[in-house]
C-alpha cells in the first residue's frame, strides 16, 4: 500500500482541517530537505538519522510504503552500513507525495 487514507483521515480529524494542512505543509518542506540530504558520504549514522526522521514523518501521514523503506534503510545504516538504495527512497517519496497531492481532495470529499 502506497498511502494509508485511513490515517490520513484520522490525522485531519484528530487535529482538523487547518491544523492538517500546517502539518502536512511541514511534513513535506521538512521531508523534501532530508530527501536532499540523503547521502552515502554523510555516513551511516547521518543516513540512519535521515531516515529514521522520514520514517517517523511518513507513519504520521500515512505514506506507508515509504515508512517501510525508511525502516529497512535504517536498520541497515544502524548496523555501519552505507549500503542502501537512496535513489529507491528518493523514488518512493515523489510516488507517494504525488499520490497524496493527487488523493487528497478525494479523500476529504463528503
Amino acid at each position: 500500500m502506497m498511502i494509508d487514507w485511513g490515517r490520513i483521515r484520522e490525522l485531519r480529524s484528530e487535529i482538523g482541517a487547518d491544523g492538517f494542512d500546517e502539518v502536512v505543509s511541514l511534513f513535506l518542506d521538512e521531508a523534501d530537505q532530508a530527501i536532499a540530504r540523503l547521502s552515502i558520504g554523510r555516513g551511516a549514522a547521518a543516513l540512519a538519522a535521515d531516515l529514521h526522521f522520514l520514517k517517523g514523518a511518513a507513519l504520521n501521514l500515512g505514506f506507508t510504503k515509504l515508512s517501510v523503506l525508511c525502516q529497512e534503510g535504517e536498520r541497515r545504516a544502524g548496523l555501519g552500513t552505507t549500503d542502501i538504495d537512496l535513489d529507491a527512497v528518493r523514488s518512493v517519496y515523489v510516488e507517494c507525495r504525488a499520490a497524496f497531492e493527487a488523493g487528497a481532495s478525494q479523500a476529504f470529499a463528503a
